[in-house]
């Protein structure tokens, strides 16, 4: 993906199994984030193929991506604040394809206890469950989370990490994953690239990434890991 002089992202070769989970680390500026609007079609490569499940998605509109079953989490949560937990949910299941029950989703992201409450009374981080939980609504077969733990408690990173795992475990599901919070990246225990100027420059485990020079020397050192 090109913008003028500059390859946002270059030559990236990245290959994610059904359900398989893994997160892209890298410096801001290295092209995480393009790489997410190429997957779900907010830009079309200058150069390239986005294929899933054998389709080529490039240049299709974003309806047919996400029909597709690939589903975005944005960074900042956007939830409805005057609407309760399960009436998000069920505007969610309205508004999509998933066959999924509100009961259901509701375990999985443990909030079956408070569904009647607003969405908007909720703490930074559960409105990010609830929104992981709009997201399964649409009963997706690829979750893009960008930077999900952004301004979270410790107690709320590692619940987050919990829902995950257990997300995965419940449903067929493959996560890709933005994050620059290195405790988290290695609380999810799974295979981790590396992007430097566009380019993966390492994949592998985050303890084998971890100890790659090159990785510890462009990334790792400046974000405390």
């Amino acid at each position: 993906m090109r913008f003028g002089g500059v390859n946002a992202v270059d030559g990236l070769d990245l290959q994610l199994a059904a359900e398989e989970m893994r997160c892209i680390i890298g410096p801001n500026g290295c092209g995480k984030t393009t790489l997410f609007n190429l997957i779900t079609g907010y830009l079309v490569p200058t150069a390239g193929t986005v294929r899933f499940c054998g389709r080529d998605l490039a240049g299709l509109p974003l309806h047919a991506i996400a029909r597709a079953g690939i589903v975005r989490k944005f960074q900042v949560p956007s939830v409805f604040a005057s609407l309760s937990i399960e009436a998000n949910i069920r505007a969610s299941l309205a508004a999509g394809n998933g066959s999924s029950s509100v009961a259901d989703i509701l375990d999985l992201v443990r909030l079956t206890g408070r569904r009647t409450e607003l969405a908007g009374l909720l703490s930074h981080g559960e409105k990010q469950w609830l929104e992981l939980a709009m997201v399964l609504a649409t009963d997706p077969r690829l979750i893009l989370l960008d930077e999900p733990v952004a301004g979270m408690t410790r107690r709320e990173k590692a619940e987050t990490a919990r829902l995950i795992a257990g997300i995965r475990r419940a449903r067929p599901v493959a996560v890709l994953v933005i994050e620059h919070d290195m405790a988290f990246v290695e609380s999810l225990d799974c295979a981790v690239s590396v992007m430097m100027l566009g380019r993966t420059i390492a994949s592998g485990s985050f303890a084998e990434v971890r100890q790659d020079p090159r990785v510890r020397e462009a990334y790792l050192e400046t974000a405390g890991a």
